[in-house]
Order: structure tokens, then C-alpha cells, then sequence
């Protein structure tokens, strides 16, 4: 999911979907209303399942008369050329246009091998996608993957450590090990890869719990919910 926006992002893969972190739809996040960002150019927003319907209809092609850029899943190869090429038009400059800092949104990864996608191909998509958003088009790249300890698809793991790998700063989002509790849904590792500079420090890590809310998330410290205090 390409989007145009001002604000500055961090290259994220998190570790499983929170509800907060998600967007579905073009709707409305809280102070942010996406339908008016579509609607002024701020926003291309790509609805893969919508698009993964058509496509199997065959209606993608007479709406548009362009190639899907979900088109592998009809070929027998896994060739994520279109996407990334539908990325890379919806986020560059035409003409005038003089957005700084766009954010490339990706929710989520791991569907792509679902769909019948090889770990070779969505590593060389985020790899292209990473050279033209974040080196030539100087934005961000967030990307939404899911993983546990106890996974036996090796190919989402290898996508997941290979993400953690050339990522700047992760999220790493996971439920309690305590099991379920009213006041605490979760906590939430924060890892900045200070290593990646080349130097003898080690990555900075953070440690919050959460509660997610109607409209938005509460953080703390682990220990300090407001059932505890």
C-alpha cells in the first residue's frame, strides 16, 4: 500500500498485527482523514483483496486497461515486477509535484506468499522498493510481517529475519506470556539498530506494555498498567 505523505517514517517490520497498527481501508485514522488524502493526491492506496478478486474475474484489465499489479498470481511465475512497478509510479514526483519524505506502507508482507509468491521474489521486491523509495525518492518503508517462536514456514522466517536484518528500527509486537488480562493486551520491543552504523555499540532496546483502546493505544512500563497502580 504506496502512500504520499509529509511526515518522516522509520523502515519497520513488526512482529504480528495489532489492530492499532493496521489500515484496511481508505477510511479514517484518528486526526488523519485518508478518504480526504486519496481525494487531494496524498494517497494511492492499493485494496488487494479487491484487486485479487478482479484480477481472478477478470475484471481488472476492462476497468483499467492496464496490467494488475497483482498479475503474478494469474502467471505461472511469481514475477513481482508489476507491483513494484506500480510502486514506484504511484510515488514518484510527475511534473511539478514536490513531495518530500514519502512513506511506502506494506500490510502485510507475509500475504504475498500466500497468494503463491517465492521468498526470492518479495525479498527482491522490498530490496527495488527500498532503493527507490528510501535511496532515490529519500522516504521510508513500513512493512506488517507475522512470525513466532514456534513457526514452521520457513519461508515467511526467512523473510521476517531478513527484514529485521536491513531494518533501522523494529516493532516487535507480541501478546503476554501470562495469557490474556483486561488492562494489559500486550507488549511492544522497540529496537533501534544502532549496529547497522558500523560501530561497537549495541542496538537500543525498549520494552513497553499496552492496552488498545476505541480510538487509540495506551503505553507503559512494564508493571505500571493502571490496574497495578
Amino acid at each position: 500500500m504506496p502512500a504520499r505523505v509529509n511526515s518522516r517514517c522509520c523502515e519497520t517490520p513488526e512482529q504480528m498485527a495489532a489492530s492499532w497498527c493496521t489500515i484496511s481501508s481508505p477510511s479514517t485514522s484518528e486526526g488523519v482523514s485518508l478518504t480526504a488524502a486519496k481525494e487531494r493526491g496524498q494517497l494511492v492506496f492499493l485494496e488487494g483483496l479487491k484487486s485479487c478478486l478482479d484480477l481472478l474475474f477478470g475484471e481488472e484489465e476492462k476497468q483499467s486497461g492496464q496490467p494488475s499489479p497483482l498479475q503474478f498470481i494469474s502467471e505461472s511465475t511469481s514475477d513481482l515486477k508489476a507491483l513494484f512497478d506500480f510502486v514506484r509510479t504511484s510515488l514518484t514526483p510527475a511534473g511539478s509535484d514536490s513531495w518530500k519524505g514519502p512513506v511506502l506502507l506494506v500490510d502485510d508482507l507475509s500475504v504475498l506468499l500466500s497468494l503463491g509468491a517465492t521468498p526470492v521474489a518479495v525479498l527482491d521486491f522490498i530490496h527495488y522498493c527500498r532503493v527507490t523509495v528510501c535511496y532515490q525518492l529519500k522516504g521510508n518503508i513500513v512493512v506488517l510481517v507475522h512470525s513466532n517462536e514456534d513457526s514452521e514456514d520457513e519461508e515467511n522466517e526467512l523473510i521476517v529475519n531478513s527484514l529485521c536484518h536491513h531494518s533501522d528500527l523494529i516493532l516487535w509486537v507480541e501478546g503476554l506470556a501470562t495469557g490474556f488480562c483486561k488492562d494489559v493486551h500486550g507488549q511492544i520491543k522497540i529496537i533501534k539498530r544502532v549496529s547497522l552504523e558500523l560501530t561497537a555499540e549495541q542496538d537500543l532496546v525498549q520494552i513497553y506494555q499496552y492496552k488498545i483502546q476505541d480510538k487509540n493505544v495506551t503505553f507503559f512500563a512494564r508493571g505500571l498498567s493502571a490496574a497495578v497502580l
